[in-house]
């Protein structure tokens, strides 16, 4: 396996993984897919990872899959007619991932950001672009129909009103679109991007992680839960929180008007 296809860096509790084939706007090739399936797999079983920055190299975030590859991207496309939708599922696990790792995930998106890439920022917990950044569903284009969860993700975001559209209608939009209807939170110019999203991951680095993690687990649930199963978990968890250290050490931090210095228990 070629690595050099996805980059991984740390810093402390932050992990940037940087799509790293910038000549074809990051393309997902059946290489990039095996290796991000390792590295998201690995965040997700490392407690030391809090937050999770997924970006691009050069001027694209990542193009979906890479049509000169052959059709739908070939990314399946060495593997045997019948075990095609097996292995495309296999790497759909990356979305999966990037949804329900304990670590918060950001996607900083920095260009070009269409199909599957598209499916990718959708997954991620955060999205901030950059103001000179374009998207497009891109699918039907391409003949296809859509993969990565996308046509989950996307409407929980924008509504379904809005997602079929950007589907059916698979048109380019630019960052000022998508700031509109709420798929990104915040733009930033292209040289500030990842500064801008490094501040906000070490913030959320520096977060009680006991409680960081269960924020994001109640809103994983709540997708699929009665009210009732909601509150239900909620009662659950911010008990289990409000008896950790970490809940004691915030308050008396906040007595002592000091920074808290979480342990993470």
């Amino acid at each position: 396996m070629n690595e050099a296809s996805v980059l991984v860096s740390r810093d402390d509790a932050v992990m940037t993984v940087t799509l790293n084939r910038p000549d074809r706007l990051n393309a997902m090739t059946a290489e990039m897919l095996d290796r991000t399936v390792e590295v998201f797999t690995d965040a997700a079983h490392d407690d030391s990872v809090r937050v999770l920055i997924l970006t691009g190299a050069g001027r694209g975030f990542c193009a979906g899959g890479d049509l000169s590859q052959g059709p739908g991207g070939g990314v399946a496309s060495a593997f045997p007619p019948p075990e095609r939708a097996r292995a495309l599922r296999a790497f759909m696990e990356t979305s999966r991932l990037l949804h329900t790792m304990p670590a918060v995930t950001i996607a900083a998106i920095n260009g070009a950001c269409a199909g599957a890439g598209l499916s990718w920022a959708c997954a991620t917990d955060l999205r901030y672009s950059a103001d000179t950044a374009r998207f497009n569903a891109a699918f039907l284009n391409a003949g296809l129909s859509g993969d990565f969860g996308g046509t989950w993700f996307l409407p929980r975001i924008i509504g379904y009103g809005r997602a079929r559209e950007k589907y059916l209608e698979s048109q380019p939009f630019d960052a000022a679109e998508a700031l509109r209807i709420g798929l990104v939170s915040r733009l930033f110019a292209r040289e500030e991007l990842m500064d801008g999203v490094g501040e906000i991951a070490r913030r959320l680095a520096e977060a009680a992680p006991l409680a960081l993690a269960r924020i994001k687990q109640n809103f994983i649930d709540s997708a699929t839960a009665t009210l009732e199963d909601a509150l239900d978990y909620e009662s659950v968890r911010h008990t289990f929180c409000a008896e950790s250290a970490d809940a004691s050490e915030a308050a008396d931090a906040f007595i002592g008007k000091r920074t808290p210095a979480y342990a993470g228990r």
